[in-house]
């Protein structure tokens, strides 16, 4: 059955190595029909959460602030899966992707016991070294926070400039990650 897919992209950078890995992933996906949505956040105008759980009132705008989430969360609400994709900036993933990810807590705040909807989970990470212990561990403990399950994990080292990507063998392992959902 068709999953549809999210992709959340934390990098700063349009076409850097994170991009490759989201484009490799992507084709994957699509081969095997799911479709998939990509949001690049840094050029999106995403603000921070309040905390003021002043969300889940509308659900057609879970959050109090109006601004690039409001593109997000109906394709985030419909996602069968969602990839948390970003550059390791010290030892966890962006903050582009963080900013966006907390504010997501919105959609739970429409449910009154707060359950985040459950959802499947791919991380796709580049990074420039290639000690991914600290990120792997956060992004476990959020699969079991949020009660999500994790699809898979391709984390990219070595690849610190633009194009340093290119013939890598985890762009396979991307392709095929994407076509295994």
């Amino acid at each position: 059955m068709a999953k549809r897919i999210v992709v959340l992209n934390g990098s700063p950078r349009r076409n850097g190595n994170t991009s490759c890995l989201i484009e490799a992933f992507t084709e994957g996906a699509e081969s095997t029909g799911n479709t998939v949505q990509v949001f690049f956040l840094q050029g999106m105008d995403i603000h921070g959460c309040r905390g003021c759980f002043g969300g889940g009132k509308d659900p057609e705008h879970p959050c109090v602030q109006r601004d690039g989430m409001d593109e997000i969360y109906p394709a985030y609400k419909e996602a069968d899966v969602v990839v948390l994709a970003s550059p390791l900036y010290y030892w966890n993933l962006s903050g582009q992707l963080r900013t966006a990810f907390d504010r997501l807590f919105a959609v739970a705040e429409c449910d009154p016991d707060y359950a985040n909807p459950r959802k499947e989970c791919v991380l796709l990470m580049a990074a420039e070294g290639d000690d991914f212990a600290e990120v792997e561990n956060y992004y476990d403990k959020l699969m079991g926070h949020m009660g999500w399950t994790d699809r898979g994990k391709v984390l990219c080292g070595g690849v610190l400039k633009v194009g340093d990507i290119e013939g890598h063998g985890d762009l396979d392992e991307a392709r095929n990650l994407g076509a295994s959902i």
